[in-house]
């Protein structure tokens, strides 16, 4: 299950990096706004998933 979750959270990083460059390429500064909290938050979610890691 553990890395299931961490595929996740990478594929969120990854999507919010893409999410980011769209949003740069067309003046969107939402998008960017947007793109870099789902990378936040995908980061985020892998520190707990190594945290949780440590403690198995």
């Amino acid at each position: 299950m553990a890395a299931d979750d961490k595929v996740q959270n990478e594929a969120e990083k990854l999507g919010g990096k893409a999410k980011e460059a769209f949003g740069r390429a067309t003046g969107d500064d939402e998008k960017v706004a947007e793109g870099r909290g789902d990378q936040a938050s995908g980061s985020l979610k892998q520190a707990g998933e190594n945290v949780k890691d440590v403690f198995r």
